[in-house]
């Protein structure tokens, strides 16, 4: 019992969820685990997990009743305190409990949801270890237990050798009960025998009448060895072995598995130590009894090793060529990642020791992240496995369940890497950035050796116990974003961005991908429907609004859908899908682009913002009014883009007089900042030199231009800091009709990554200084 534990006898009562057991009775003292189902059982546990860990429990008079009342329970039994739990498949659980003290019921407070009872706490009764007859007794029943050992085969000698230290009395009796192979009715005598020495004289008078039966049953069993030969008895005990496995379904011997299991291990070509660990295990099982527990999570065991795929590969189709031909085949753009798994191929080519990369694919939703990861095994000819890491929890899920717990089974990596027949699969993480933890572990501190080409050589998963090379598998993950990825994991990982697509890029896709998948999935054909590039375009501008294409599907197969009912109804005629034909059938637009109309007004400039589901144009409106030099900042400014409007102000009041501005502006008047669309949120610094143009503009009268839209952080000396993402800022503003973008010098490199058809069409202006975005916007004249 530990010090925590004597608290117990404080207390007169103790309010405590309780747990009828079925064919068991636990002890003071005593460690073991037990399975439970019945809901009124979980409901106490998890009762006794939030509170204080302490449950009563108790034996069922009759194991038999699946629904026990208070009169079906014994009301003595012990108080017990949770250590472990865990679930298993089936919707049960096993629970490790410590027994603390007897208890008996006072009372039962209530019995649904489960059985919450008030508890009166037994201090044991302690023993003089001093008086004669006390030592007598237990010297007597140490002695009839030795002699019990000694006839039971299922007990170790070891449990006697542990029992045999004991000093205090009442703790003996309770330890050497809690071993014994008896009734339910004999120890639940037992434990209602408070008084230690009435309690070993039961115990003493139990243990010997238990000796005398096994003494009878050993008479016997010589008896009946003796009247056989040894020919006869091996022939007696092999057909006796027959008839059991063919009741119990399996005509296989013993013997027969376990030459099986040599033979498959010969075939294998396995380290030393691995291999004798094998052999180890499967000497083991040829002991075993072949219908016994113990004997079945021994064969599972080995089954499950010599099933894996040791050192067999899937030949690698290393034709660069071909290779590149079935990535784009089944993929419109992501070239960064198209270009990687060449550069892999071509390593491979040259040298023969290569580790698997491990690719970490982040980007928006559906831009095609895993589906990429498929295309990549069937370019490269190799297995593919998805593993989905959303809301995963339990560290068992990826190293697997230890073989002590029954029901134990490998991870879900060795798993599939089994079921694949291949040790070098394209495997996918997908979602890694969604990765849980609790009280089971953390998933992704046990997916730093699996991705980590120094260590995954050797990954040894709880189950196996013995290490699995890892590194020739090609692992990819695929995240939405960075920023919840623990540092070690990403730091692991090779990040490569994928950015989402153009219009240009989401009309290729649908031509290309999604109008034909769609028109197949609804059962139509060529003759059917079409869709037009000006249908296509309506669709991808004004009824969605994303970065990947799922969206894009979605609507495609909604107009495909009434097609085909249109079909099915009688009207054969070929549908045409227009814009107009889109409006008809997908309603309403539900969103709208900021077409630029007017080339120049007052207090008004146009921002580029960059958006979860790509880039968008926004405008900046600012006005000034008599007042008193206060500033209004609306349109649901975030802290920094709020921080940014004040840094241009204090900007713009330093160079006042360069500007020809009023000096003492900021007392004579209130500044008014806003930004359309006020129920969006918006935050970032990249709007700074785009608000100073238009307080600019504001206060000396001149008009700025609307055509020109600009982005970039601006400091208090006027300086223009580099932002990010440019590519999907200069798509937005070339999709609102702008063609003059003024971008931070900084960014030039940007440049590059904006598609050429785009690129060919824009005028690029790099900034320094406020000042040169102000010689771009501000009409003069």
């Amino acid at each position: 019992m530990e010090d925590k534990d004597r608290i117990i006898f404080d207390k007169k009562t103790m309010d405590l969820p309780m747990i009828p057991l079925r064919g068991l009775s636990v002890f003071p003292n005593m460690v073991l685990h037990f399975d439970i189902g019945r809901e009124k059982s979980i409901n106490a546990l998890e009762k006794a997990m939030v509170s204080n860990q302490y449950i009563f429990l108790s034996s069922q008079m009759d194991e038999n009743t699946d629904l026990p009342t208070p009169e079906d329970f014994y009301h003595l039994g012990t108080i017990g305190r949770i250590k472990q739990m865990l679930r298993l498949p089936g919707d049960s659980i096993r629970v490790l409990v410590e027994g603390i003290c007897r208890g008996t019921i006072e009372e039962v407070l209530f019995e649904v949801p489960f059985f919450q009872c008030r508890i009166k706490p037994l201090e044991p009764i302690e023993s003089d270890s001093s008086d004669p007859e006390t030592e007598a007794l237990m010297r007597t029943v140490l002695t009839s237990f030795d002699e019990y050992i000694n006839l039971n085969q299922n007990l170790a000698p070891e449990v006697f050798a542990s029992v045999v230290t004991i000093e205090e009395a009442g703790r003996m009796s309770d330890m050497i009960a809690s071993h014994i192979e008896i009734r339910l009715e004999d120890k639940q005598a037992l434990l209602e025998l408070l008084d230690p020495k009435e309690r070993l004289e039961k115990l003493n008078s139990i243990l010997l009448r238990e000796i005398e039966i096994l003494k009878i049953e050993q008479d016997i069993s010589t008896k009946v060895k003796s009247q056989i030969n040894q020919n006869q008895r091996e022939y007696y005990l092999r057909e006796q072995m027959r008839a059991i496995q063919e009741e119990l379904g399996g005509t296989e011997d013993v013997e027969d598995e376990v030459a099986d299991f040599l033979q498959k291990l010969d075939e294998l070509e396995l380290e030393d130590k691995t291999r004798e660990k094998i052999e180890k295990e499967i000497s083991r099982f040829s002991k075993m009894q072949a219908s016994s527990a113990e004997a079945t999570v021994s064969r599972n065991y080995i089954e499950t090793i010599l099933e894996l795929p040791w050192n067999k590969y899937t030949e690698d189709n290393i034709d660069l060529i071909e290779a590149e031909k079935i990535l784009n085949e089944d993929h419109y753009g992501l070239e960064k990642v198209k270009e990687r798994v060449l550069e892999y191929l071509a390593v491979m080519q040259l040298s023969e020791g290569l580790k698997g990369p491990i690719l970490c694919l982040v980007g928006p939703p559906g831009t095609g992240k895993t589906s990429i990861a498929k295309s990549v095994a069937r370019s490269i000819g190799r297995e593919f496995v998805r593993m989905s890491l959303g809301g995963v929890r339990d560290e068992a899920e990826i190293r697997g369940h230890r073989r002590t717990y029954i029901g134990a089974i490998p991870g879900r990596i060795i798993s599939a890497i089994k079921d694949t027949g291949s040790a070098n699969p394209v495997f996918l993480f997908d979602e890694v950035d969604k990765i849980g933890a609790d009280y089971k572990g953390d998933p992704a501190s046990a997916l730093l050796e699996v991705l980590d080409p120094e260590q995954n050589k050797d990954f040894t998963d709880h189950y196996l116990e013995v290490p699995f090379d890892l590194s020739k598998v090609m692992f990819i993950t695929t995240a939405n974003t960075t920023e919840t990825i623990p540092r070690p994991l990403l730091d692991r990982m090779e990040v490569i961005q994928v950015t989402g697509y153009t219009e240009d890029d989401k009309l290729h896709i649908a031509q290309q991908y999604l109008v034909p998948k769609q028109i197949r999935e609804n059962g139509l054909k060529k003759s059917n429907i079409s869709f037009t590039k000006a249908g296509l375009q309506t669709i991808i501008n004004y009824y969605t609004r994303e970065s990947g294409v799922r969206n894009l599907e979605r609507e495609i197969g909604t107009i495909c859908r009434k097609a085909a009912k249109q079909y099915v109804t009688g009207n054969t005629a070929k549908v045409s899908v227009t814009g107009r034909k889109v409006e008809e059938s997908l309603g309403k637009k539900k969103y709208r682009f900021d077409i630029i109309r007017g080339r120049k007004e007052v207090g008004v400039t146009t921002g580029l913002a960059w958006t979860i589901v790509g880039g968008d144009t926004l405008f900046i409106e600012t006005v000034a009014v008599p007042g008193s030099g206060k500033l209004a900042l609306t349109g649901q400014m975030g802290d920094v883009m709020q921080e940014s409007a004040r840094t241009g102000l204090s900007y713009i009041r330093s160079i006042a007089k360069e500007l020809n501005i009023e000096e003492e502006f900021y007392k004579k008047y209130d500044i008014h900042i806003h930004i359309p669309e006020g129920a969006i949120p918006k935050d970032g610094p990249s709007a700074g030199v785009t608000m100073c143009s238009a307080l600019v503009s504001t206060l000396t009268g001149i008009p700025a231009r609307k055509d020109i839209a600009m982005t970039g952080e601006i400091t208090l000396r006027g300086n223009v800091l580099p932002v990010g993402g440019i590519r999907e800022k200069v798509m937005a503003a070339h999709r609102a009709g702008i063609r003059k973008v003024l971008l931070p010098s900084e960014n030039e490199v940007d440049i590059q990554e904006i598609p050429e058809t785009v690129r060919e069409e824009m005028e690029f202006v790099l900034l320094k200084t406020a000042k040169d975005a102000l010689k771009q916007v501000l009409v003069r004249g």
